[in-house]
């Protein structure tokens, strides 16, 4: 519905303002219908939509809120590299044609005041849908990573708390069955044993469960740099050394989430800076680094784990302390390191099963 009412009121305003300037009759019908499918068109292809509202404006002069509006949408499509460019081209040439045609009407307007407002109806509309979707992007990445931090929290309290106290109940119903008890009394102690047996078995199902629904492994990073290539991010990958298996699910999961977390942090602190991941397969450990300019006034330290900058990917310092504690889980270690002129979040994951650090 309201998609229907907003194409009805921009042919309705770009109409009057036609019809202001003098037009009308079949005109003013015919542009009133070429408005109205422009905006029809706009949600399926927004750069058709654009580039048609751009030469409807060239020939009529107005066309004011069908740029604005055409824009917006374009915006929200303006992903690649590739896309800025075309999009850029366009505007030059629809700059140039607009400066072209005041140049040669009698009393046209000078060229500033074509250019302020060019920038203002095409130029201003698609930032704004380009900042939209971004920041849609960026919510979204953290909602998933607080939900999958809760995830480890509920698996972990649930493994620690509720796992411990139902092994307590399963050793002292198995101790009572050794006794000296009477036949009625057995099978009552014997179902209590059952009983928390199969609450433990559940537990552990129920456990492996949100663990599985953690996220993926090493395998998973190659999907999170072309997302964040395709969202206009320049990320460069750079490996060296053999790649080999991390062992378990545990270090390979972390390994993925350093990188998300670094990735995120980058996007948001740095946003247009190009980022560098670094996967150095060493004999014994694998260092991931995701390293980034640093912007002007960021804090100068040098840290570990959890202290330091507190620039964490919108979650605070608990960021990196759930991080830290991931990493540590798989036998390794997490830095922080902010230089004046880069930011780095350095990784270090045993390549041999870790022998410190306590599981999930």
């Amino acid at each position: 519905m309201v998609r229907y009412v907003l194409v009805v009121a921009v042919a309705v305003a770009d109409t009057a303002l036609l019809w202001l300037d003098g037009a009308g009759g079949w005109t003013l019908a015919a542009y009133a219908v070429s408005v109205a499918s422009v905006m029809a068109a706009v949600d399926r292809l927004p750069f058709a939509a654009f580039l048609a509202a751009l030469a409807l404006a060239v020939f009529t002069g107005g066309s004011l809120a069908l740029l604005v509006c055409t824009g917006f949408h374009a915006g929200h499509r303006v992903r690649t590299r590739s896309d800025v460019v075309v999009t850029a081209v366009v505007l030059a040439a629809y700059v140039g044609v607009v400066l072209m045609v005041a140049q040669r009407a009698p009393g046209g307007q000078e060229p500033w005041a074509v250019l302020v407002r060019a920038a203002v109806l095409t130029v201003l509309p698609l930032l704004a849908g380009r900042y939209l979707v971004r920041q849609r992007e960026h919510l979204r990445r953290e909602r998933d990573l607080v939900a999958e931090r809760e995830r480890l929290r509920i698996s972990r309290d649930m493994h620690d708390s509720l796992g411990h106290l139902l092994s307590l109940v399963s050793v002292r119903a198995a101790a009572l069955e050794a006794g000296s008890l009477s036949a009625d009394q057995r099978r009552e102690v014997h179902g209590l044993a059952a009983a928390a047996r199969t609450a433990a078995a559940e537990l552990h199902h129920v456990v492996g469960t949100l663990r599985r629904h953690e996220g993926p492994g090493l395998e998973g990073i190659d999907g999170l740099v072309a997302r964040l290539r395709a969202a206009g991010v320049a990320v460069t990958v750079e490996t060296s050394g053999r790649s080999v298996p991390l062992p378990g699910e545990d270090a390979a999961r972390a390994a993925y989430r350093v990188v998300q977390e670094g990735l995120t942090n980058a996007v948001r602190h740095a946003p247009g800076a190009p980022v560098t991941l670094s996967l150095d397969w060493q004999p014994d450990v694998l260092l991931v680094t995701v390293a980034n300019p640093v912007p002007r006034r960021a804090p100068t330290a040098e840290t570990g784990g959890t202290e330091g900058t507190g620039r964490t990917g919108g979650t605070g310092r608990t960021g990196l302390a759930g991080l830290s504690e991931r990493v540590g889980a798989a036998g390794g270690l997490l830095r922080v390191r902010s230089e004046p002129h880069e930011f780095r979040l350095v990784a270090m994951l045993p390549l041999a099963p870790a022998t410190t650090g306590a599981a999930a």
